[in-house]
C-alpha cells in the first residue's frame, strides 16, 4: 500500500541545534503548527547523545499535547479531546536519519538513509515490514535503482544550493525534480535549499512534499505555518 506524505517534511538537524532543550522546543513549535512527521538528523553526535534526543521526541508526540490546527493543516485525523480540539499522539511520525537500530531501540515510526549508508533492503530486514523507509538519491541512476527498492518513498536532491550538508552533491535543480517525477511513482520529496520562497515552484514540478531545515529555525511555529498556507 503506497503512503501519503504530508507537503512539508521538517528535519530536525542537531547540527544546527547542539542543546537537546533546543531540539525538543524546536520539536513542539512544529507539532504546534501541524507538522505530522519530523525526522532526526544527527551526523556527528555519539549513539547515547542520539537515542537520547529521540526518546524525548517520542515522549513528546505521547504527552496529549493540543492543537486545533491537527486535522485541518494536515488533512490527517486527529484524536479528539472532550474539548473538540485534537490530540497530537502516535499520528506524528518520527523518521530517524541513518540508524536503524535507534529507530528500534527509539520506537520511532521509520527510517530514511543516504547512498552512503546502509542498504534499503538491510534496513527493511531490520526495521520490519511495517515501519516507513526512505532512501535519499541525487541523480536519475540512483532514483532508478532506489525505485526498485522495498523503499516506501524516495528523495531527490539537492534541488537548490544548501549549507546543511559539508559536501553536498551537484545540485539537480526543478529540472531534476521533474526528471525524479517521471522515473517513479512512488512518493517524491525533494530536499536541499527549499524556503517558502522556493516550495511551491518544487511541488508544481512535481514533488510530493518537501523537506526543509533551515528555513524553519527561526520563529519555527509561524515559518511552518506559512509553508502550509504556500503549500495548500
Amino acid at each position: 500500500m503506497m503512503i501519503r506524505l504530508p507537503r512539508l517534511y521538517p528535519i530536525i538537524d542537531s547540527a544546527l541545534i547542539q542543546d537537546k532543550d533546543r531540539v525538543i522546543h524546536l520539536a513542539e513549535a512544529l507539532v504546534s503548527a501541524g507538522c505530522t512527521l519530523l525526522q532526526y538528523r544527527n551526523k556527528s553526535g555519539n549513539a547515547r547523545v542520539m537515542l537520547e534526543h529521540a526518546r524525548e521526541l517520542r515522549r513528546l508526540c505521547r504527552t496529549g499535547n493540543q492543537n486545533p490546527h491537527f486535522s485541518q493543516n494536515q488533512g490527517e485525523v486527529g484524536h479528539p479531546h472532550t474539548d473538540g480540539t485534537a490530540r497530537i499522539d502516535d499520528s506524528i511520525r518520527l523518521i530517524m536519519n541513518d540508524r536503524a537500530d535507534l529507530c528500534l531501540a527509539a520506537e520511532f515510526d521509520g527510517v530514511h538513509v543516504g547512498q552512503d549508508d546502509l542498504s534499503p533492503e538491510a534496513v527493511r530486514a531490520i526495521i520490519g515490514p511495517d515501519r516507513w523507509l526512505g532512501v535519499s538519491t541525487h541523480n536519475p541512476e540512483q532514483l532508478r535503482e532506489a525505485d526498485l527498492t522495498s523503499a516506501d518513498y524516495l528523495a531527490i536532491g539537492p534541488v537548490f544550493a544548501t549549507s546543511s550538508k559539508e559536501k553536498p552533491d551537484p545540485v539537480v535543480g526543478l529540472e531534476g525534480v521533474r526528471r525524479a517525477r517521471s522515473l517513479t511513482r512512488k512518493p517524491l520529496v525533494a530536499i536541499g535549499g527549499i524556503t517558502r520562497a522556493n516550495a511551491a515552484s518544487v511541488i508544481e514540478a512535481g514533488a510530493d512534499s518537501v523537506a526543509v531545515i533551515s528555513d524553519l529555525i527561526t520563529e519555527p511555529r509561524k515559518s511552518a505555518e506559512e509553508f502550509f498556507r504556500i503549500l495548500g
